[in-house]
């Protein structure tokens, strides 16, 4: 099996070293970086399976990179940001990081998390077996599963991430049934999915932020106070 290769961009030149030595150890390739344009230099002579991105970097910061990387290319992203900056965070989670980290962090869950990241990207690289294409019908609305697109009730699309996107089937597959964090977070993401996996709480908000722009798509997916939520449109399939 090939060895994935790492990019860590760290402007700290210890913490570069610790990172890059720790991930070595564990068996992958690893390349440092100092800066984004040491990154795009990386870039363009390695394949990168995964970037573990810092926030603050000098020149280009961290949430610009991830946010270009997101524009362009789907390498998996793990941001690394300063403890307690929660606002960072967030937006990190928002412009498409898979998942992030707050410094001072344990090696052993730094490990973790990034193996937990490349063990998500292969399941969704891999070849499925071919399932029957489903249209889903609800509010006005239509879901193709076939061709991925989401329709709102004036026939204009609905620009989806593959995360929402599978949020949203686990939705309608399971309309008027109160589906906690729990529920939705295996469906989506499996058994890869780690106990620190915090992302679906971002592609949550965003999916339902994305709905409610939308005509009827405010209550399209409703909080239960205490239990997850809801589905509330009736959901019928072709």
């Amino acid at each position: 099996m090939q060895t994935s290769f790492i990019a860590v961009v760290e402007d700290d030149n210890e913490i570069r070293a610790l990172v890059t030595a720790l991930l070595a150890r564990e068996g992958f390739e690893v390349g440092g970086c100092r800066t984004a344009a040491e990154f795009d230099r990386l870039r363009e002579r390695q394949r990168i399976d995964l970037a573990i991105l810092d926030v603050m970097l000098p020149g280009e910061d961290g949430l610009s990179l991830c946010r270009r990387l997101r524009a362009t290319e789907d390498i998996p992203i793990l941001m690394v940001t300063a403890k307690g900056d929660d606002v960072d965070r967030i937006v990190g989670l928002e412009i498409g990081a898979d998942d992030y980290l707050p410094k001072p962090f344990n090696p052993r869950e730094l490990v973790a998390r990034v193996r937990a990241i490349l063990r998500r990207t292969r399941d969704a690289q891999r070849v499925a077996p071919t399932q029957p294409a489903e249209r889903f019908r609800f509010a006005g609305w239509s879901l193709d599963t076939a061709t991925r697109v989401l329709t709102d009730p004036v026939g204009e699309p609905v620009e989806l991430t593959a995360g929402e996107f599978e949020l949203l089937i686990a939705f309608v597959r399971q309309p008027q049934r109160v589906l906690n964090r729990d529920q939705l977070l295996d469906w989506t993401r499996g058994r890869s999915a780690g106990p620190f996996d915090r992302a679906i709480d971002v592609q949550l908000s965003r999916l339902r932020r994305k709905l409610a722009a939308h005509a009827s798509g405010e209550t399209l997916i409703k909080t239960v106070r205490g239990g997850g939520y809801v589905c509330s449109a009736i959901v019928t399939k072709d």
